[in-house]
């Protein structure tokens, strides 16, 4: 996979609790008018996966590269301005 090709790129990224691999090991490439939809039951890492993505958890391992630009912000604000944003189920203030 090209870098470039993609907007984003994720590879073995993984987060880990006490007791437990909230992700383990995910990789994807999301490409430019694509839409992807995550499922699983409670418990399966969906909001952590979003909550990396989006700078409110530090991942433990793997890599992200947006733009072809290795990525992993440290916060919202930083995800805002590299252009990855996050809309909640439900309202957070």
């Amino acid at each position: 996979m090209d870098r470039a090709e993609a907007l984003l790129i994720v590879r073995g990224l993984t987060k880990r609790y006490p007791g437990i691999a909230a992700n383990d090991g995910i990789d994807f490439d999301l490409r430019a008018g694509e839409i992807h939809g995550l499922l699983g039951e409670n418990g399966a890492g969906k909001s952590t996966l979003m909550n990396i993505l989006y700078g409110l958890t530090d991942p433990d391992g793997g890599e992200m590269w947006l733009r072809g630009v290795p990525y992993r912000p440290d916060s919202p604000g930083e995800a805002i301005r590299s252009g990855v944003g996050m809309v909640h189920q439900h309202f957070m203030l």
